[in-house]
């Protein structure tokens, strides 16, 4: 059954301790966004501001143009999953290689505009494909249903791959995108805007079962 991981995204470090606070609360799986300024135009903490409760599997989900420059903090950080995307101008298999050497999994994110034809080469390097379909570095965004067809085609080639689809997941699409193939439902905005965040997290976990 698919799983619903509550998402951070904060730019202060206030912001980014009530988030995480409700996150882990909710969930012992989480995603951590963060952005550099320069890939996603947004910036948020940083990866020296951040942590998390023992216990917890934390994804950080690093919308950085180069990963490489802070390997050594991730590794440091010792996160359950970390996840670049594709887009990125680096070595992706260098930099996932590097990173198992750690016992640290590794995932690769791409855009709503980039083929799995894109990453055929390199995802056999990874554990986690993440299908983004929301706004780079911001809470929300819609989510585009017709990337589902990317799943489909990553799990033909790959069933054992994790999937995870990040960006505009609600109440009323859970239940497809997760039926389409996604394992790990990253949630931010639905939840985090709510006015009752643990009551619109049951809900997402109620569509699923």
């Amino acid at each position: 059954m698919s799983i619903v991981s509550p998402t951070v995204l904060a730019q202060t470090e206030q912001e980014f301790s009530v988030q995480l606070q409700l996150a882990s609360s909710l969930s012992k799986r989480i995603q951590i966004d963060l952005m550099d300024g320069e890939f996603a135009m947004a910036q948020s903490v940083g990866l020296d501001e951040i942590w998390w409760p023992n216990g917890v599997d934390a994804d950080i989900h690093l919308m950085y143009q180069d990963p490489f420059k802070c390997l050594d903090q991730l590794i440091k950080l010792q996160p359950h999953m970390v996840i670049i995307h594709v887009e990125t101008m680096i070595h992706h298999m260098h930099f996932s290689a590097e990173l198992h050497k750690e016992g640290i999994l590794t995932g690769l994110a791409v855009l709503p505009e980039t083929p799995v034809a894109n990453i055929e080469k390199i995802i056999s390097s990874f554990d986690h494909l993440l299908i983004f379909s929301g706004n780079l570095g911001h809470f929300g965004g819609s989510a585009d249903l017709d990337l589902l067809a990317k799943v489909s085609e990553a799990k033909e080639h790959h069933p054992d791959l994790e999937i995870g689809w990040d960006g505009g997941i609600n109440e009323y699409n859970a239940r497809q995108i997760s039926e389409g193939g996604v394992d790990v439902l990253n949630v931010g905005g639905y939840i985090h805007k709510a006015e009752d965040p643990r009551n619109a997290y049951q809900i997402l976990v109620n569509t699923l079962v």
